[in-house]
């Protein structure tokens, strides 16, 4: 009896997750920014500079939802580095987004077009990279979303290689001097939540994603009467004061 009381309270977790993540879904980025910093994230999950550089660089509702599969990169040069022994796309889960960190000072590519065929055979959801992609072309046509810093002619080799998979990311802002007010840095670990839409990336730590659903959707109740109350002509600033505080 035991064993199938606690076989039935896995179920039930494991429906009560599948709910809360399709329930994230349900909101942008931007919404699901807001809630982390209502519930003290100094960051907002916000991954910065990253864009949307396929399917579409604008006007796309293409948006990705889903765990992050991570891959460290490290210079080429790094010998005291590990080494894989796989590729890293082809040990990459089902329904996860591939999260990239790129040592920041490189102008390569970590992504290219035979890549995306990998993933897309692995059924992973999409790619966000801490660096630069290459073969924009394939990627549009193949439907597979990229998010990247920016875009290189130069492939990995002789640069960089990966040097870890399934491992905590701490992603840097770059180009941002150090010191107070910095835009804190941002830790991505396995398994954690990626939304990215038009906007940007967003990582939600997966042991917070009840919780965030929980404080978007009273966010975006609030929203919506004080969109109806703007729109009536009642003002931005007297609109928040009543709805939002």
């Amino acid at each position: 009896m035991y064993r199938a009381a606690a076989a039935a309270s896995f179920r039930l977790k494991a429906i009560t997750r599948a709910m809360s993540t399709s329930s994230l879904d349900s909101f942008s980025a931007c919404e699901i920014s807001d809630a982390l910093i209502k519930l003290g994230s100094p960051h907002g999950g916000h991954i910065p500079d990253i864009h949307m550089l396929s399917p579409s660089v604008s006007g796309s509702q293409v948006k990705i939802c889903a765990p992050a599969y991570t891959v460290q990169m490290v210079l080429a040069s790094d010998q005291a580095a590990p080494k894989l022994s796989a590729h890293f796309v082809d040990t990459a889960t089902p329904g996860s987004v591939v999260v990239i960190a790129a040592p920041p000072q490189t102008k390569n590519a970590v992504w290219g077009g035979l890549m995306t065929a990998g993933a897309q055979a692995r059924e992973a959801v999409g790619v966000v990279i801490s660096g630069r992609c290459r073969d924009l072309a394939e990627h549009r046509a193949a439907g597979f979303p990229v998010f990247a810093r920016g875009h290189s002619t130069l492939g990995q080799s002789p640069f960089v290689r990966p040097s870890a998979v399934n491992v905590p990311l701490v992603i840097e802002p770059q180009d941002t001097a150090a010191g107070p007010g910095a835009f804190p840095a941002i830790t991505v670990g396995p398994g954690d939540w990626i939304v990215a839409d038009e906007d940007g990336v967003v990582c939600v730590p997966k042991d917070m994603v009840d919780k965030v659903v929980e404080v978007a959707t009273t966010g975006r109740d609030i929203d919506a009467r004080a969109l109806e109350d703007i729109k009536a002509g009642k003002g931005v600033q007297a609109s928040f004061k009543k709805h939002r505080g």
